[in-house]
């Protein structure tokens, strides 16, 4: 199981049924689709900030609350980000085969 995979087609389910009024769910993430563009990019922003701030204050401290601080930030950041990809309809496989693409770049390796 690939929990980014998992992870974005929860977010896909919760994108289509975001504006359903029978639905009484309290989602987060149905929250931010109904918000928009704006709102998901706002939180992609603050959280990138967050990752930036911890893992400063992690860099050369030996406490595990500091390393477990960056994890906590970067997995907010993952969060919004397939948030982001879902509201601009981009499939999550699309950025894998572009990471895929410059892995076979690296070294100059060819494909």
């Amino acid at each position: 199981m690939n929990i980014l995979h998992e992870e974005y087609k929860v977010i896909l389910e919760r994108k289509k049924n975001c504006n359903n009024e029978a639905d009484s769910e309290k989602s987060y993430t149905k929250y931010l689709f109904r918000e928009g563009i704006n709102k998901i990019l706002k939180k992609v922003g603050e959280e990138s900030a967050e990752l930036i701030i911890a893992a400063k204050d992690a860099s050369g401290s030996k406490a595990e609350n500091h390393n477990n601080l960056v994890v906590e930030e970067t997995a907010d950041l993952f969060y919004h980000v397939l948030v982001t990809l879902a509201e601009l309809d981009i499939p999550l496989s699309s950025v894998e085969a572009m990471l895929e693409e410059r892995f076979a770049k690296t070294g100059n390796k060819k494909i």
